[in-house]
């Protein structure tokens, strides 16, 4: 097993890495503050893991929650059910919540133990790969709007995570390569010998060796954790994570939440990115090409966005985005790989030859 830590003063918290861990007993009960548990999980999830968690938390009275899945759930209605459940249970400020499955439990968990009481423990038991490397990390948690994604939400770190990479082996290729879709940000945004490192060893991650799994999961929880502890609430170089993110959430939200994995909508929106950022020339157009190739030839990623979205809506959400400022849209694009930058103001017209070109028939 392998410990990172993620430093942020008396919210510190340690990132644990290994096989079996959804099992350790020892590692749950360190985190747990010593009152109820309430383990909040999935329908597609809890019958693969929720007993084996049970078991590990055997002596400690449990709740357990388990919600439909899908990202189309993540919204306030899902949030008033666990509270009557909260409520039901008389789960105190010394209970703790623990959030089993990938980003969608993660983030409503989340913001579920920063609203209850005003904010209790929880614990990160991540199922996904995406989850993994990126969202379970940091302390964004949130729901949607039905106008945008993760409108609604609160920062508030978890006690610890749990990255037990024997789940791996039960998702389904398509969550993998939307997990590794967010491996790739990292190494766009400041590490170009990672990017390097995931183009080289694409196969063997897709074929799940651990080893190379191993080795992704802690490369973006190290980047990310000292990301998050020079700047926790994203005012500065934290944003740079959202690479890719600000075309990818207007992708899910004009499909509906769901339709596109968010790392689908992450790889398309990177491709996005970077063709904006060349247009600019701040990006030579062979990394472009070479960014596109990665993502889509290497990984077996979607890069083409949906043809039936309007420029005008696009430029709408993107617009309404909670990254947005004053009603501008606030893009990470690139100088190059492994140098992402902030951009507050770009040429409307590059932004339509952009979705132009990237989405083929965008009107």
């Amino acid at each position: 097993m392998q410990t990172l830590n993620v430093d942020l003063g008396e919210r510190s918290y340690p990132i644990h890495i290994g096989e079996g861990l959804l099992a350790d007993g020892e590692l749950l009960r360190q985190a747990l503050g010593g009152g109820q548990a309430a383990l909040i999980t999935n329908d597609v999830v809890a019958p693969l893991y929720l007993d084996r968690m049970l078991e590990a938390l055997q002596g400690v009275p449990v709740t357990t929650i388990v919600l439909p899945d899908g990202e189309q759930h993540k919204n306030l209605a899902t949030l008033d059910g666990i509270y009557d459940k909260l409520m039901a249970a008389k789960l105190d400020r010394k209970s703790t919540l623990i959030a089993l499955g990938g980003g969608v439990i993660g983030d409503i968990t989340g913001f579920a133990a920063a609203t209850w009481l005003r904010g209790v423990r929880y614990i990160q038991a991540p199922t996904t790969l995406l989850a993994q490397v990126d969202s379970s990390v940091g302390g964004k948690t949130g729901v949607n709007h039905p106008l945008g994604k993760n409108m609604i939400g609160a920062f508030h770190q978890p006690a610890c995570v749990l990255a037990d990479m024997t789940v791996l082996k039960t998702l389904p290729e398509r969550e993998i390569k939307a997990g590794l879709a967010e491996a790739v940000k990292y190494g766009l945004i400041n590490d170009s010998e990672f990017f390097d490192w995931l183009a080289s060893h694409a196969a063997g991650l897709l074929a799940l060796e651990p080893d190379l799994l191993a080795e992704a999961v802690a490369r973006c929880c190290r980047a990310k954790a000292d990301m998050v502890a020079r700047d926790e609430r994203e005012a500065g170089m934290r944003a740079l994570l959202n690479l890719g993110h600000t075309f990818g959430h207007a992708i899910e939200a004009a499909t509906g939440y769901g339709a596109w994995l968010h790392g689908e909508a992450v790889a398309a929106g990177m491709v996005m990115a970077a063709d904006l950022s060349s247009r600019l020339g701040w990006l030579d157009p062979a990394a472009a090409r070479r960014i596109r190739a990665v993502l889509e030839d290497d990984f077996g990623m979607p890069v083409i966005p949906p043809a039936d979205i309007s420029i005008s809506r696009y430029i709408e959400l993107m617009s309404s985005d909670k990254k947005a400022e004053q009603g501008r849209i606030r893009f990470v694009l690139l100088k190059g790989i492994g140098r992402a930058v902030i951009a507050d103001e770009v040429e409307e017209s590059l932004l339509v030859q952009t979705l132009t070109a990237q989405a083929g028939l965008c009107r």
